[in-house]
């Protein structure tokens, strides 16, 4: 059984990588001018193709892996340095919401893009499921609860998109974006400890361990 603390922190992962805040922006933008019967039916959609893209990547991912032999510690440090760019790029760049809300205003496919790819389902959010169950470190019910936490962090980005508009009028397009940058700067540390991790994996560092006294 995972403990409290490994919950805790798959479950922030998940939150970081999926963005559930960040996505309102996008989603507002994107349906801009319809009605709250089409909103809501697109909010519906985009979570339910994000589940099966993600729910993909963790049935799948791992297969691929194997079929190609990149063994684990090689994918979490391209994984772990993909993970930082794209967490600097919330820091430092216009951050998720504003560069997806320009496309999002060119582009109205709305459910399946930019809402569900790849503002939900991002690269990001793709590349942290295959890591979180990983066949060769996590055993099923390890995995079955990840994918569990996913299904929570969906349910509350869809909560979150059916409420955009009253969201949208308290925090505003400006906290949305003060928020993506915390969550950047969160997604940089948990990218630092996947690259650390696999260092120690394959012996180039010793295992280390933080204790506050």
């Amino acid at each position: 059984m995972l403990s409290v603390s490994q919950i805790l922190q798959e479950f922030i992962t998940l939150w970081v990588v999926i963005d559930p805040i960040g996505t309102l922006p996008v989603f507002l933008a994107a349906t801009a001018g319809m009605s709250a019967a089409q909103k809501r039916l697109i909010a519906i959609r985009a979570v339910i193709i994000s589940l099966a893209v993600l729910a993909m990547f963790i049935v799948c991912g791992q297969l691929l892996l194997d079929a190609l032999s990149i063994p684990l510690p090689a994918f979490q440090i391209a994984g772990g340095i993909v993970l930082f760019l794209f967490a600097l790029t919330m820091i430092f760049g216009h951050g998720k919401p504003q560069d997806e809300i320009v496309e999002a205003e060119q582009i109205k496919q709305t459910s399946v893009y930019p809402v569900a790819i790849p503002s939900i389902a991002s690269p990001g959010a793709m590349l942290a499921v295959v890591v979180l169950t990983d066949n060769d470190r996590f055993s099923v019910a390890h995995q079955a609860m990840t994918t569990a936490l996913m299904a929570v962090v969906l349910s509350v980005t869809l909560a979150l998109l059916l409420l955009a508009n009253p969201i949208n009028k308290i925090i505003g397009t400006s906290g949305a974006m003060v928020i993506s940058r915390v969550m950047g700067m969160i997604l940089a540390a948990v990218a630092v400890d996947a690259v650390l991790n696999a260092f120690v994996g394959i012996g180039v560092l010793p295992s280390f361990a933080v204790s506050v006294d």
